[in-house]
């Protein structure tokens, strides 16, 4: 049986006294894609956060590719091969757009350099034209690149992206989901956060949708937007 990506057991998280996520159970499957989705305060960042071992108040099982992290620290969690873009980005603004994908880079469990700095600028031809910007001189769209791109530059093999496309511009927002497909060709596990429900549901094998703190609704992405409840879940 294969091992997979990711395992989330029973899960359960706080913040001081506030219980936020209830009972998560799911999984992804190597090279799978899957959409998380709620409104705003349904849990999916404290979800994601209780995944990285940010979130110190937890409960439940925790399994990146076989090994338990229920209760690991985050650099313990990349070190497995997890990468994280979160909102707002965390780019280095006193930093160059070189210096912030160089500092990342490390090669993957077998030394590969898959994803290089020339093969990065390859899938970000806008990044390769900004190497000597800094990272406060990108417009918001080139730093969610950057932040992919140095996700990237550290081989993971399940990559979290929160609010993917948050604030940007149209023709930005279709850049940033071609390059998410190109993630998923690459046989990169995925979760993907995004208030664009309709383009999560067509990117991913499978989905969640969160409802205080616990999975109201679950299934093939595809299959999601022709449900009746979603609507009423994501209030639009």
């Amino acid at each position: 049986m294969s091992v997979l990506a990711l395992e989330v057991r029973g899960l359960q998280a706080w913040y001081g006294s506030s219980h936020v996520l209830n009972g998560i159970d799911f999984t992804i499957s190597k090279g799978q894609t899957v959409g998380l989705l709620g409104r705003n305060g349904m849990g999916k960042t404290t979800l994601i956060r209780s995944i990285l071992g940010h979130v110190l108040k937890r409960r439940g099982e925790i399994f990146a590719f076989g090994r338990d992290i229920s209760q690991a620290k985050p650099h313990e969690v990349a070190r497995l091969g997890v990468a994280y873009v979160p909102e707002g980005r965390g780019i280095f603004g006193n930093l160059t757009v070189r210096e912030n994908l160089v500092m990342a880079a490390r090669p993957d469990r077998n030394g590969a350099s898959t994803f290089d700095l020339d093969a990065v600028l390859g899938i970000f031809t806008r990044l390769s034209e900004r190497l000597g910007h800094m990272g406060s001189q990108l417009s918001g769209g080139e730093q969610q690149m950057l932040a992919i791109a140095r996700a990237l530059m550290t081989h993971p093999e399940l990559l979290i992206l929160d609010e993917a496309t948050e604030g940007l511009a149209p023709l930005l927002v279709d850049e940033i989901w071609r390059v998410i497909g190109q993630i998923k060709d690459a046989g990169i596990a995925t979760l993907i956060v995004d208030r664009n429900y309709r383009r999560v549901l067509a990117q991913s094998d499978q989905a969640l949708v969160l409802l205080k703190g616990t999975v109201a609704l679950a299934g093939q992405g595809t299959a999601l937007i022709q449900s009746p409840e979603l609507a009423t879940l994501l209030g639009v």
